[in-house]
């Protein structure tokens, strides 16, 4: 990479797309991340672009790199061409804003018009972040309440209890050469909880 001397933002331009097949093609983002980098006067340092990766995975080479790259102080400005193409979620797209926020780096959404470098954008960005909290805060509110449903209608969550498990299947299992510890794992059960119950039932087992 070579950067720039003559005070130009240093910027990143990131694409990405979720397949390689016919209408997934990153180059449309890029030329209009071009367009507005030569608009802005940046410096592109360099393109990272992720090509047939789910926006809903941790990690993405080219974005793995270009965060790598920010915090070595190589960059200025980040852009995309949409939120989405960025962010696995509103959540983790909010992070990210944080993380480039604490290293003086800006983010740039074209398709929204977002600019984390402008007053507009930083209070946006602010109102995102609210929204992110209350998406997460409706999701968990939403596993509570499908708890509570399925415990009411009986469903049992966590490892059985000691009257709970199979003592049946259990001498099958080892009658038919299955360790204690492979039946454990099957069952979901604890090795002691087992033995425990086999003891009680007058019968030794091995690991």
């Amino acid at each position: 990479m070579t950067y720039t001397s003559n005070g130009k933002p240093r910027a990143a331009l990131y694409a990405r797309v979720s397949t390689s097949g016919k209408g997934q093609d990153p180059a449309l983002q890029l030329e209009a991340l071009r367009r507005v980098a030569e608009q802005r006067g940046w410096h592109i340092v360099n393109e990272y672009v992720d090509i047939g990766v789910s926006g809903k995975k941790d990690h993405r080479p080219a974005l793995d790199d270009l965060m790598a790259d920010c915090h070595a102080g190589k960059l200025d400005v980040v852009a995309v061409w949409k939120f989405d193409r960025f962010g696995r979620s509103l959540r983790h797209l909010v992070e990210a804003l944080a993380e480039f926020e604490s290293i003086g780096v800006a983010f740039v959404s074209v398709t929204e018009s977002i600019d984390s470098g402008s007053p507009i954008g930083k209070a946006m960005f602010h109102i995102i972040g609210a929204l992110a909290e209350f998406e997460h805060a409706l999701i968990q509110e939403r596993i509570a309440a499908g708890v509570a449903r399925a415990r009411k209608a009986g469903v049992k969550f966590g490892r059985p209890r000691k009257d709970d498990i199979d003592m049946p299947r259990v001498r099958r299992l080892l009658k038919h050469g299955h360790s204690l510890r492979s039946i454990s794992r099957l069952l979901d059960v604890s090795r002691g909880t087992l033995r425990y119950r086999l003891k009680q039932s007058g019968e030794n087992s091995t690991v």
